[in-house]
Order: structure tokens, then C-alpha cells, then sequence
């Protein structure tokens, strides 16, 4: 922690939560907002589904590769110029996927998206843990995940909106007039949480002996997995929502949100329980909560799909209640990995942003492709994404049961 942290931040301490959410949810609501639009797009740029598929794809696979990058700068750096460039090129980045010409120039602006807006993911929970101690960390967390579930509620509609009223290209620019006052705002406000004291050596030697000390830990990728991999389970409904919700649910752009609000408010009531039971029950605890619950729920959404014609009244609901068990567990997790290196928190976060973040690029890439046409597919490859992070997570209680028994 900051020897001064107490001093960093003079307002209440869900305002620091709102201002650290808004710069984690800027990732999501980049993909949440265009989503409504994809059709369109491939019509005004005259270009396939499968090519429009890459532009997510490319999103995601430039944010997995900068967040290699982004903690190891705030270690040496600071948390707050890392941020605030970011921001600088998110902004610049948005404007080039507003003039886009072609479907060429729209992958790349997207993947420039995603190699620099990850630093506010990233470097936002690092600043968490510079600021606070576990159990009020861990209450910080959960009102971060919280406020961040509001944007990819919002983000669909305002997507399908602006699409209808006024065009793919007035996505791109509010994405660019939000990347410009996220970063007047932080520029203004947002505290450097790093002690000089505490940063480190920004040189290639020390930054492969960190990424080797972190790869080969096992209790850093098994955590890593566990928190990263089931987050797939519900987000391949989302990169899947153009089929899922267009072709098999018969709905409009415009009612593209339901799933959305009914997914960000299982993640919402996750977070909320979480920061309540945060220093009441052991971490290892909630986290096992979460995991049968996300395990339950996939079970009897494969088996609804099995035995019951497909219907919106009840598709979307087993997907908000996998999110619940998602967001009740994964504050605890990212503490656990965070608190694993204490002198590498930004290290650590970076590549447990890279492991969920790769993962989400092969689901976006090449399973969502495979499985979108299929509600029973759909279920079924949620279903073993959540067993990867269950099965992660049971190895790592069996080697090492001591890793969050106490608070």
C-alpha cells in the first residue's frame, strides 16, 4: 500500500469506485454499443459476417497483447500516466473507426481500441490495492463491479439508437467523446496511488523476470483461470447476441437490451453481496459459492434447451443468474491474485487481464462462430467453459488450501 494512502483521496470512497469503474467499464461498453449495429455495418461497408466478426476479434486480441504491458508500466511509471495516455489513444482510435471507408480500416482502429483502453482495467484495480487494505479492498471492488455494470446495460441501447436514428458511424463518435472526457476527468482528479518509492526498475532483464515468475506460478494461472475462463460462459451469449437474440429469439436491435440489463443486473447483485460479505465469511468460501452456482445454473440451462421450445421469456434469465455466481466470486479472486506479488500488483493484474482477455478472443474468434446458430450449442460450450474455471479452482484448494482461508 501507499504510505500516505489514507491522504490520496479526500471524498467517500464510492466516488473513487465510480471514477475507477467508469475507466474499467470503458473495454465492455466498447464492444456493447456496436453490437446492435453489426448488420448494418457489413451492409454499409459491404463486407461478410465472418469479416465483421474479425473486428471483435481484433479488439480483443490488441487488448490481451497491451495488457502485457500496461501493468509493467504502472509499476515503473505510475498508475496515472499509463491511464491517461490510454485514454489519449482510445480517443484517437474511436475517431478512426467513426471515418472508416472499409472493413480493413474498422479492424485496425479496432484493434488500436483494444491495445489501449485495457490500461484503465488493468491499472484500476492496482490502484485499488495501493489504496486499501483486503477487507475494505475487496468492499471497493465489489462497488467497482457494481457501477461498471451499469454501462453494458446502457451500451446497447444507446447503440441500437444511435444506429436507427442517426448511423453506425455516431457510435464510434460518442465512443470518442467519452474517451475525451475520461480523460479530462482523470487528468483532473484521479490521485497517482504508486509511491515513488515502491515503482520498479523499467528495464527488459527485470520485466522477463517478472513475467517468469509470474507464467510459472502455478497458483497465479489457476487463479487466473478461475476467474477469467467461466466470465466466457456468460459473455459468449453477449459476443453471440446477433444470432442468439436476432436469428433464434426473433428480437429486434432495439430489444437487443434485455439481455444486457438482465445479465448486468445478475452481475450487479453479485457484486453487492460480495462487498456485504467481504470480511464476514472466508474468501475461499464465497469464491466456492460462486462456482456452484454458475455450475448449477449451466446445468439446468442445457436442460431447458434440451427439453423446451426456445423462447425470450425464459432463454435469457439462466445467463443473469450465471453472472450473480460470476460476480459474487470474482473480486475475491482478483484480491487473491493481486495479493500473491505485492511488490508486481500491476504485473499481476496486466496478466490476469491477458489470460481472461485470450480467452475471450478464441471464444469471440472461434467458438462464438461455431455455436452462435445453436441455443443448445450455445449451452453447451457454456457449460464446459465454466468446468475449465471450476476444475482450475479445485486443483488449487487441493495443493494449496491455505490460499484464501483467512480475510
Amino acid at each position: 500500500m501507499h504510505p500516505h494512502a489514507e491522504t490520496l483521496w479526500r471524498g467517500p470512497r464510492w466516488t473513487l469506485a465510480i471514477l475507477l469503474a467508469v475507466l474499467g467499464m470503458l473495454g465492455p461498453f466498447s464492444i456493447d454499443t456496436y453490437l446492435p449495429a453489426f448488420s448494418g455495418i457489413a451492409a454499409s461497408l459491404q463486407t461478410s459476417p465472418v469479416h465483421m466478426q474479425q473486428t471483435l476479434s481484433a479488439y480483443l486480441f490488441g487488448f490481451a497483447f497491451m495488457n502485457l504491458f500496461h501493468g509493467a508500466l504502472a509499476d515503473s511509471f505510475g498508475r496515472r500516466p499509463v491511464i491517461l495516455w490510454g485514454l489519449l489513444a482510445f480517443t484517437l482510435a474511436s475517431a478512426g473507426c467513426a471515418l472508416a471507408q472499409n472493413v480493413t480500416q474498422l479492424i485496425v482502429c479496432r484493434a488500436l481500441q483494444g491495445l489501449s483502453c485495457g490500461a484503465g482495467v488493468v491499472v484500476s484495480r492496482a490502484i485499488v490495492r495501493d489504496m486499501f487494505p483486503h477487507t475494505q479492498a475487496q468492499k471497493v471492488m465489489s462497488q467497482i463491479t457494481i457501477f461498471f455494470g451499469l454501462a453494458p446495460a446502457i451500451a446497447p441501447i444507446l447503440g441500437g439508437w444511435l444506429f436507427v436514428a442517426l448511423g453506425w458511424h455516431s457510435i464510434f463518435w460518442l465512443l470518442t467523446a467519452i474517451g475525451a472526457a475520461l480523460w479530462t476527468v482523470n487528468f483532473k482528479v484521479l490521485p497517482e496511488s504508486l509511491h515513488p518509492s515502491q515503482r520498479q526498475p523499467f528495464n527488459v532483464r527485470h520485466l522477463l523476470s517478472g513475467y517468469w515468475e509470474l507464467c510459472t506460478d502455478p497458483r497465479f494461472l489457476l487463479l487466473a483461470l478461475a476467474s477469467g475462463v467461466p466470465f466466457n460462459g456468460m459473455f459468449l451469449y453477449v459476443l453471440s447476441a446477433p444470432a442468439f437474440l436476432g436469428e433464434l429469439l426473433h428480437l429486434e436491435p432495439t430489444q437487443f437490451f434485455w439481455l444486457f440489463v438482465l445479465n448486468i443486473g445478475g452481475i450487479m447483485g453479485g457484486a453487492w453481496v460480495s462487498g456485504q460479505l467481504a470480511g464476514k465469511i472466508a474468501p475461499k468460501k464465497q469464491i466456492r459459492h460462486g462456482l456452484l452456482i454458475m455450475l448449477v445454473i449451466s446445468l439446468v440451462n442445457l436442460g431447458a434447451n434440451l427439453l423446451l421450445p426456445l423462447h425470450p421469456g425464459w432463454a435469457m434469465l439462466p445467463i443473469a443468474i450465471f453472472s450473480f455466481g460470476w460476480a459474487l466470486m470474482v473480486p475475491v479472486v482478483t484480491l487473491l491474485v493481486l495479493d500473491l506479488f505485492p511488490q508486481r500488483r500491476g504485473m499481476a493484474s496486466s496478466l490476469q487481464a491477458v489470460v481472461g482477455s485470450t480467452a475471450n478472443g478464441l471464444v469471440a474468434g472461434l467458438l462464438a462462430p461455431l455455436v452462435m446458430h445453436s441455443a443448445i450449442a450455445l449451452a453447451s460450450a457454456s457449460l464446459g467453459l465454466m468446468l475449465i474455471g471450476l476444475v482450475s479452482w479445485i486443483v488449487l484448494h487441493q495443493r494449496w488450501p491455505e490460499i484464501g482461508r483467512d480475510n
